[in-house]
């Protein structure tokens, strides 16, 4: 028997709705726990890149990474207890859904951040391709007189690295 016919993954286990009071209190509080973690590392996201800290910003991808697993986890258990949510406990559905709207909220604002920072990085670098293609092309004029236009041949690549 080899090695691979020995280790078989781990069965897979949906997990199970909520089914009294105490787990939908115990989920809604996990949940709510969750969500503040997300945003409070969002808003220092947020603030290091609207600083221009893009260096610290990154470090925060491996723990934001890990709550946001636990988010899905927790939702995707919300989903399949939503039945059961609604019928013995709406008001503490309510209030989730009003501070997942919150939630939300906050969500775009830093994905708005985010696009902003991208647009006007993206929007340097072109405008450093264009500085170095213009300085590097030849000036010269057809038969015509006009200014001719340079062909693939002459242009040359812009190399950046991606490492911060």
């Amino acid at each position: 028997m080899t090695n691979a016919m020995r280790q078989q993954p781990a069965p897979i286990v949906a997990p199970r709705p909520v089914a009294t009071p105490t787990e939908a209190r115990q989920l809604a509080d996990a949940l709510m726990t969750v969500m503040n973690d997300l945003l409070a590392i969002i808003d220092k996201e947020t603030a290091l890149i609207r600083a221009g800290n893009i260096r610290e910003a990154i470090k925060l991808e491996a723990p934001k990474a890990d709550i946001s697993k636990r988010y899905i986890t927790m939702i995707s258990l919300l989903k399949i207890s939503q039945t059961y949510l609604a019928k013995t406990t709406p008001d503490l559905l309510q209030a989730l859904r009003k501070h997942h709207d919150v939630f939300r909220a906050m969500l775009q604002v830093n994905l708005t951040v985010l696009a902003t920072a991208h647009a006007v990085s993206e929007g340097i670098v072109r405008g450093v391709n264009a500085e170095v293609q213009r300085r590097n092309i030849p000036q010269t004029y057809t038969a015509a007189g006009r200014q001719a236009q340079p062909g693939r041949a002459n242009m040359t690549p812009l190399m950046m690295s991606r490492s911060l």
